[in-house]
């Protein structure tokens, strides 16, 4: 991997049970954080995923998001999935992977159409980091 070229910070604000189905349990999570990206690009982002809690104890999740530009002129829409685990502090882990579209535009234009390797961190809280890195 090359150098992380976007990197966020955030909270979950709202949970939903969506189904338990033979003792595993999805919910559906609802995110949204802001970051400074390339020195100069204030970015809101809101992410929606779901999740299951396998009967191991691991995570699969699945789920989509926008970036925004906090002047609403432009944006990028991810779609990916990702794996979780619990760590011994007592976050989740899920690195995973993103698909990039952005709309027409320059700021977020280094995103467009990219492959991005993420890794997702939630702590006990509901706050989360996140991180990318481009697939070359």
């Amino acid at each position: 991997m090359g150098e992380i070229i976007y990197e966020s910070k955030g909270k979950i604000i709202g949970q939903r049970v969506k189904s338990v189905e033979d003792e595993i349990l999805k919910l559906e999570i609802t995110a949204t954080g802001s970051e400074t990206v390339r020195r100069n690009i204030e970015v809101n982002e809101t992410w929606t995923y779901w999740a299951i809690r396998r009967q191991d104890g691991s995570f699969y999740g699945e789920g989509q998001g926008v970036i925004m530009t906090k002047d609403g002129g432009e944006f990028v829409t991810a779609t990916g999935r990702g794996e979780g685990r619990m760590t011994r502090s007592g976050t989740t882990t899920y690195p995973g992977t993103l698909f990039f579209n952005a709309s027409s535009g320059t700021k977020l234009a280094f995103l467009d159409h990219i492959i991005g390797v993420n890794e997702y961190e939630l702590d006990e809280l509901g706050g989360y980091s996140f991180k990318l890195w481009e697939w070359k």
